[in-house]
This record gives structure tokens, sequence and C-alpha cells, in this order.
């Protein structure tokens, strides 16, 4: 059986990669890196002796993810997960930043995965069970100044996440929603973060590998949400009982005053 990933080609999408084929997937590997999936894939096959094809490509373009199902229906007919990783964030205030830049990251946070999926849905029923694992954030959990476009993408894949798992409750599809806090990666220097708010978050950092142990294991065991780490647990579960106000001015003044 095979699993395609969306941005794939490193953090927490790479360690996913490896993890779903040390529990016997071959892989489907897309993302813009040529280079780094075909070390991904090089990887999959000596360590895990698993297929990894891969498909290197912009996945904010224009009809990236018809182009992306119809590589991936060539590729195999067992098709039984779909990992939608692809996605960044833009720090700064929403009138400041370039309006194309914040609409390309809609595109990849939320546009990408709803087409894909769409799109995919026919081959992940032919599966005996399958999988999908939409990957959001902590972030999805309240509105954050300075990260608001990119809280609200997160926010509305964490709602199609629930939406459609209970559209498909009677399927063998099964749809988990990964909500990470901070993680080791690329994700800082993409979003145009500050070394000293950088810093900040590192020191909660979690690690790819650890993040991906717990997404793997919680989308098999068919959970619909998943959140790794206890700090991150807690704190989006405060979320729902401290009233928003507050909630949006401690986020504030953690990530503002590096402005």
């Amino acid at each position: 059986m095979y699993a395609l990933v969306t941005g794939a080609s490193r953090g927490i999408g790479r360690a996913i990669s490896l993890q779903l084929a040390r529990r016997g997937y071959d892989l489907l590997l897309v993302a813009r890196s040529e280079e780094q999936l075909t070390t991904l894939a090089l990887e999959i096959g000596s360590r895990y002796q698993r297929q990894a094809r891969v498909l290197a490509t912009d996945l904010a373009a224009p009809g990236a993810a018809d182009a992306v199902a119809t590589w991936a229906l060539a590729q195999t007919d067992q098709l039984a997960i779909l990992v939608n990783n692809a996605g960044y964030g833009l720090w700064g205030r929403f009138e400041q930043l370039g309006l194309a830049d914040q609409q390309n990251m809609m595109q990849l946070n939320m546009h990408l995965p709803v087409a894909l999926t769409h799109a995919l849905l026919p081959a992940l029923h032919q599966a005996p069970k399958a999988y999908i694992l939409n990957v959001a954030s902590t972030a999805a959990y309240q509105a954050v100044p300075s990260l608001a476009l990119y809280a609200a993408s997160k926010a509305f894949l964490l709602s199609f996440s629930r939406g459609l798992r209970y559209e498909l409750k009677l399927s063998n599809i099964s749809v988990t929603c990964l909500s990470p806090g901070a993680t080791t990666t690329s994700f800082a220097d993409r979003a145009g973060m500050g070394a000293e708010l950088q810093a900040t978050a590192n020191k909660v950092s979690m690690t790819p590998e650890a993040v991906a142990q717990a997404a793997v294991a919680g989308l098999l065991a068919g959970e619909a949400e998943i959140i790794p780490g206890v700090l991150n647990k807690v704190s989006a579960g405060l979320t729902s009982v401290v009233p928003k106000g507050i909630v949006e001015k401690i986020a504030a003044g953690i990530y503002e005053k590096y402005l």
C-alpha cells in the first residue's frame, strides 16, 4: 500500500514519511526540491526496503492538486494514506505583509489540501482501510496577532478535518488532524521571524521525529485530533476555557513584541 505525502522534503513531512516507511508503506513524495526528495527516497529504500517515488513541483501553482493527483494515480492503484503537510506561515501585521504572499500561503494551507483530498477520495475508497492526515498547528485553536492569517488558515483545516471525518465515519476512511506546536524545522525562517522570537520558540520546541511518531501512531489508531506534547495539549485546552480576549493578549505578548 502507498502513502502520498506533500511537503515531504524536510521537517515534519520528511519525518512522517520515514515513520510510514518503517511501518511498511511505500511512499509517493511531493515537494519543490527534487534533490531533497531524491535523498529521502534513497534513505527510505536503504533503511526500510520500501519503494519511494518522487515528484518535484510547486504546490502553490495553479492546477497543482490535479497534477499531483494525476501523477499519484499513475504510480499506483493501492493508495491508502494521504498526508496533507505542505504549508507555511508568514509573521507580521496583516496590512503590512504583501497580499500576494498571503494568498500564496492560503493556497498551500487551505486550497491545496481541499482540492487534493477531493481528487483522491475515490482512490482512497478502494483501499481496505484508508487514512487522511491534515497537518494544522496549535495556532488553529486561537487567533494569533502577527500570525493572524496563518492561524486562521490552520483553524480552517482543523474544522474541515472534523467535518469530513464525520461525513466519512461509516466509510473505510479515517480523517485525522495533527496540530503540532513549536517544532525544530525551518518554519520560523520561512515565516520571517526574528532571531529573538526563534530563540524563544526553540526553548519549547519538539523534534520533527517526535511529532511524526505521535502523528503516525495517532493516525493509524483513528484519532480525530493529535496534539503532540503535554505543554501543547495544555495550551490548546486552555483556549477553550479562557476568554478569547485574554488568550489573544497573551499571544500578542509573545509574538508582537518582537516586531
